[in-house]
């Protein structure tokens, strides 16, 4: 049978563009014992693809080899089984790729149950909320009354944090690209205060939205909202450090706060990245599928139809012209 899958053929330089992908078509081979052949139904699209794309060797993950399938993550369902684990029917979510089919030994691979969507898959259960899990609960430590600042809050992950801190009762300020992102995340998700990185107050704003200072940053855009931030930390904050978009489509990465204040606050800033973790993901999965069989957890999925839609809907991320998690509906 063919299938549809896209290679990384070239290098990106300063933005992503279609001459970086080629459209292939392939055969469905033989399956060998052990194992499956995946369908995938929902494929997403996540900004450390740009980092994957890259030459970069020192990265916290190999990049893409040229003329290899395009790396992500998707749920699939597996069509045909010679492997003990896994039956024909069963719905999983891991590392598929830019791929209409795929053969897998299962490695990776975690079934679903048959009651959570592909969509609450995406939003929820998989990158962007592991990695808000790991980030803010693992990595944070959050205690109840904390304030919190999230950049990127109306992004598939800083969704996530906030409302995963606000049902660990903290105080919860997030900063997003458009009145609209920001009226969402006060009016649906609940943040205290939703802030237009854009304003010419920024400052001003979010110094009233944080009257008792700062005592976590979720950091995932860089820009202003860093070095302000920064500068309303309180004694022993933690900074923990997820992504920095607004530098991902320049060629000058833009300087960092003085580490002085690191001194006088005694300040944590932690980087990190899940390929880490990937030993927590079973564990991280229960406890978000709590949150969101309670309803504290709300998502917006923004999708593209078509394997191919992703060549140039992936710039979306780097745009900010995605309304919620953005994947691809194969």
């Amino acid at each position: 049978m063919e299938y549809t899958a896209i290679k990384l053929v070239k290098r990106p330089q300063l933005h992503i563009t279609p001459d970086l992908f080629e459209a292939v078509t392939l055969e469905t081979p033989a399956l060998e014992d052990g194992q499956i052949l995946l369908k995938q139904t929902h494929m997403s699209l996540d900004p450390a693809m740009k980092g994957w794309m890259t030459e970069d060797r020192n990265s916290y993950i190999p990049p893409v080899e040229l003329g290899e399938v395009m790396r992500s993550s998707g749920v699939a369902e597996v069509t045909e089984s010679k492997s003990d684990r896994f039956s024909v029917g069963d719905r999983v979510v891991g590392m598929i790729g830019w791929t209409e089919y795929a053969v897998s030994d299962g490695t990776g691979l975690q079934k679903l149950p048959p009651e959570v969507s592909a969509e609450a898959v995406l939003c929820v259960l998989s990158l962007p909320g592991l990695t808000a899990y790991q980030g803010l609960m693992e990595i944070g430590k959050p205690k109840a009354g904390e304030t919190l600042v999230v950049s990127g809050a109306a992004g598939s992950v800083g969704s996530m944090v906030g409302q995963i801190a606000k049902a660990e009762g903290l105080r919860v300020v997030g900063t997003a690209g458009t009145d609209d992102k920001c009226r969402w995340l006060e009016d649906e998700l609940g943040f205290d205060a939703a802030i237009n990185y854009k304003s010419d107050d920024l400052a001003k704003q979010l110094r009233a939205a944080t009257p008792d200072g700062v005592d976590l940053y979720f950091e995932n855009t860089g820009g202003p909202v860093q070095h302000i931030t920064y500068g309303l930390m309180n004694p022993h904050g933690r900074i923990i450090v997820c992504g920095m978009i607004a530098d991902y489509n320049t060629d000058k990465p833009s300087p960092g706060p003085n580490w002085i204040n690191m001194i006088r606050r005694r300040l944590t800033v932690y980087g990190f990245a899940m390929p880490d973790h990937w030993d927590n993901v079973p564990s991280m999965m229960e406890k978000l599928a709590v949150y969101l069989k309670d309803g504290k957890l709300k998502y917006r999925a923004h999708k593209l139809n078509g394997l191919e839609s992703a060549i140039e809907g992936i710039n979306l991320l780097f745009t900010g012209g995605n309304t919620g998690k953005l994947m691809v509906e194969l």
